[in-house]
């Protein structure tokens, strides 16, 4: 298991106001707005505090919903999940197991054969192309 990635303050001055809203306070993009929301090039998209591996190109996916939208994550114990009752609404939170940054929300309308749509925040990943 990875040892848990700590910052308080020091997670202001890493990133951007925008990064920072998002990955650490809970904040939500506006729809077809963010950087990956149609980023079609083959690679990893990472936590964009600690790094981490999170999702593929490989299983991201087209949803309409103007934000990347990925079926499985890379590894599972790469993420954590949580119920959110937040805004009068019931969802599943995702965060970075890692270092506990939200990156987005899980839910049980994807594509065959996960069922499953992992709908992220494209301010909590930074993407490496595939070689």
């Amino acid at each position: 298991m990875k040892q848990m990635v700590t910052k308080t303050e020091e997670w202001r001055k890493l990133l951007t106001p925008e990064q920072f809203r998002v990955a650490r306070k809970k904040g939500t993009e506006i729809p077809f707005t963010g950087a990956y929301w149609n980023h079609h090039e083959k690679g990893i998209y990472q936590c964009v505090c600690c790094g981490s591996d999170l999702f593929s190109s490989e299983t991201k996916f087209e949803s309409g919903t103007g934000w990347p939208s990925f079926s499985v994550p890379i590894n599972k114990n790469n993420i954590k999940t949580k119920l959110d009752s937040s805004l009068f609404m019931n969802r599943t939170e995702v965060s970075c197991s890692a270092c506990n940054a939200h990156v987005g929300a899980v839910f049980e309308d994807g594509p065959k054969p996960s069922g499953l749509r992992y709908c992220i925040n494209s301010a909590s990943l930074r993407f490496f192309k595939s070689e």
